[in-house]
C-alpha cells in the first residue's frame, strides 16, 4: 500500500492543476490561484514521501512531470490567456491570444530537461514551473485590472510571459532552497532570501509572491555573476 501514496499525492497535484485550470477559463484567477498554491504543496509533499518511505520509482517520476506541466504550465497559461481575452482589442490579430499557451509547452520542455539533467540536484538550471505558475497567477489577482488600462501595460505582459518561457528552458542557474545544514554560513543567500520574502509578502499581499518571484530570479542572477567572478 505505501508504495502508492507519493503517486496518489501526485495526482491531488493534478487534480489540483485541473481545478485551477478550469477556474482560470471562469476569470475566477483568485480560485485559480489557490488551487496552483494546493498543487504546489501536494508536489513538495509527494517528494517527500517517496523519499520517506523509500519507494521512488520511475513511474512516479513521469507521473510527477505530468502532474506538474497541468499544474504549474497549463493552469498559469489559462490565466494569461483568459487576462489576453480581456485586452483582445489592444491586438492586431485576435487569434494572438492563443501564444499565451506557449508557456504550457515550455514548461513540458522544462521538466522533461530537469528529469535528465543531472546538475540540478541541489540547485536549479532556468526558472522552476512552481515559481514561474505562482509569479502569473499572484501578478494578475493582484494586478490583472490595472495592467489591462492601458495597452503598453498589455504588451509588457506579453514580453514578460515570452521572456518566463525563455527563463524556463535558459541555462541560468538559480539556487533551491535546500540546507545540507542549518547554520548561516553557506546558507547566506538561502536566509536572506525567506527574510526577505516574507516582509515582500507582508507589506504587499497577494502581488507580494509574484515580488518575491521576481527577487528570486534577480537575486540568482547576481548570485552566479559575484560566484563567476571570484
Amino acid at each position: 500500500m505505501k508504495k502508492h501514496i507519493p503517486n496518489m499525492i501526485t495526482c491531488c497535484n493534478l487534480i489540483s492543476g485541473c481545478i485551477a485550470t478550469y477556474w482560470a477559463f471562469c476569470g475566477v484567477w483568485d480560485v485559480a490561484l489557490l488551487f496552483i498554491v494546493i498543487g504546489a504543496v501536494f508536489d513538495f509533499f509527494d517528494g517527500m514521501s517517496a523519499r520517506l518511505l523509500g519507494v521512488s520509482s520511475p513511474i512516479g517520476k513521469e507521473l510527477d512531470s505530468l502532474a506538474d506541466d497541468i499544474t504549474f504550465g497549463f493552469a498559469p497559461s489559462a490565466i494569461i490567456f483568459d487576462f489576453m481575452k480581456g485586452g483582445v482589442e489592444y491586438l492586431p490579430w485576435h487569434y494572438l491570444i492563443y501564444i499565451a499557451f506557449l508557456m504550457a509547452a515550455f514548461s513540458a520542455l522544462r521538466l522533461a530537461k530537469f528529469n535528465l539533467d543531472e546538475r540540478q540536484s541541489m540547485g536549479f538550471i532556468g526558472l522552476p514551473t512552481p515559481a514561474n505558475a505562482l509569479f502569473w497567477g499572484a501578478l494578475l489577482v493582484g494586478a490583472g485590472d490595472w495592467l489591462l488600462s492601458s495597452p503598453y501595460l498589455y504588451y509588457a505582459v506579453v514580453a514578460g510571459m515570452l521572456l518566463s518561457c525563455w527563463l524556463l528552458v535558459s541555462e541560468v542557474p538559480m539556487f533551491a532552497l535546500k540546507f545540507k545544514s542549518w547554520g548561516f554560513k553557506g546558507n547566506e543567500i538561502k536566509y536572506v532570501f525567506v527574510l526577505t520574502s516574507a516582509v515582500l509578502i507582508i507589506l504587499f499581499n497577494i502581488i507580494g509572491i509574484a515580488i518575491v518571484i521576481a527577487w528570486y530570479i534577480l537575486l540568482s542572477i547576481l548570485t552566479n555573476c559575484f560566484n563567476n567572478n571570484k
